[in-house]
C-alpha cells in the first residue's frame, strides 16, 4: 500500500475543493443567518470570558424549562463566525429549544488546544446562565459541526468539577458530532491546515478524543455519503473506540457533503434535524 503523505491528506480534509459549490452554500448561509437573526427574539454577542472573541449568541423560546441546544461551528478551528451560523437556530427555537452560538478565536492567533478551553468556558456559562434565558441547565446538548464536532467531543471528557465545584460533573453528556474528526494526527499531515495548526505528536495525543477513555454520556456521530472515506473512517472509529453504549448512532447521510449536511439539521423531516430532537428530548 502507497504511503499516503500530505497531498493525500489535503485531497481528504480539504473539503472547499472537495465541494465545487461551497461558495453558493455559504451565501445561502450567511443570507439565512441574518433573516434568523432578524425573526428571532435574541441576545447577541454576550460575553462568556474576558478574551478574544469570547462572546455568544442566544436564542430564546416561549418554553418554560426548556432544553438547550449549543451548536459550535466548524472552520478547521481557523475560519468562520457564530454569525455565519445562526440560521441553525430557527428550527430548535420554534421546537421549544432555547439555542445558544458560541465564537472562539481562531487559529493561527489561538491554538486548538486554547479553542477547546474557550469552549469549556463557554458552557460554563451557559450552565450557570441558560435559567436566565428560560433554559433549563440540566438538558444541555452540543451540537457541532467538523471541527465544532471535535470540540464537542472533548467537552464530554472535560473533569467539570475542577472547572468550577459549581458546575456539574456531567453538563456535557449529549453530543451531536456532525463530520466530526476525533484522531487529529491526519491532521497534523496535512500541508493546507499544519501551518495555522501547528500540531505535534504530543498535541495530537492531547487533542484526539479517540484516544481518551470513553466517556459517560451519549454521542451520535454522523457524516455526509459524499464525504471523504476519512470522515467516514472517523464516524465509525469513535463508535469502535468509545462502544456503542456510548455511542449507539454511527451513520452516513445519502447524498450529503460536508456543507449541506447542515442543511439537514434544520430541516425538520429529516434524519440529522430528528436525531437531534431526539437528544433534546423534544416531540
Amino acid at each position: 500500500m502507497p504511503k499516503k503523505d500530505a497531498a493525500w491528506y489535503d485531497a481528504q480534509f480539504n473539503n472547499r475543493a472537495r465541494v465545487p459549490g461551497h461558495p453558493d452554500i455559504l451565501g445561502r448561509w450567511a443570507r439565512a443567518s441574518v433573516l434568523s437573526r432578524d425573526s428571532l427574539s435574541r441576545r447577541l454577542d454576550v460575553a462568556y470570558g474576558s478574551g478574544p472573541d469570547e462572546t455568544l449568541d442566544v436564542f430564546p423560546t416561549t418554553r418554560a424549562n426548556a432544553p438547550v441546544l449549543v451548536f459550535i461551528h466548524g472552520g478547521w478551528w481557523r475560519a468562520m463566525d457564530k454569525r455565519d451560523h445562526s440560521f441553525v437556530a430557527p428550527a430548535f427555537v420554534n421546537a421549544g429549544a432555547l439555542v445558544v452560538v458560541p465564537n472562539y478565536q481562531l487559529c493561527p492567533a489561538n491554538s486548538v488546544e486554547g479553542i477547546a478551553l474557550q469552549m469549556v468556558k463557554a458552557l460554563a456559562w451557559v450552565s450557570r446562565h441558560a435559567h436566565l434565558y428560560g433554559g433549563d441547565p440540566k438538558r444541555i446538548v452540543v451540537a457541532g459541526h467538523s471541527a465544532g464536532a471535535h470540540l464537542a467531543a472533548m467537552l464530554m471528557c472535560c473533569d467539570w468539577k475542577a472547572v468550577g465545584r459549581d458546575l456539574p460533573a456531567r453538563l456535557v453528556n449529549k453530543v451531536l458530532a456532525i463530520s466530526g474528526v476525533f484522531d487529529l494526527d491526519g491532521i497534523r499531515r496535512t500541508s493546507f491546515l499544519q501551518p495555522d495548526l501547528k500540531l505535534t505528536p504530543a498535541s495530537v495525543r492531547k487533542l484526539s478524543p479517540a484516544g481518551f477513555a470513553a466517556p459517560k454520556g451519549t454521542l451520535y456521530a454522523v457524516a455526509g455519503g459524499e464525504e471523504s472515506e476519512e470522515f467516514q473512517r472517523h464516524a465509525a472509529l469513535i463508535q469502535e473506540r468509545w462502544g456503542r453504549k456510548v455511542v449507539p448512532v454511527s451513520e452516513m447521510l445519502p447524498g450529503l457533503n460536508h456543507f449541506n449536511i447542515l442543511h439537514d439539521l434544520v430541516d425538520p423531516g429529516a434524519r440529522l434535524c430528528e436525531l437531534a430532537k431526539g437528544l433534546l428530548e423534544l416531540e
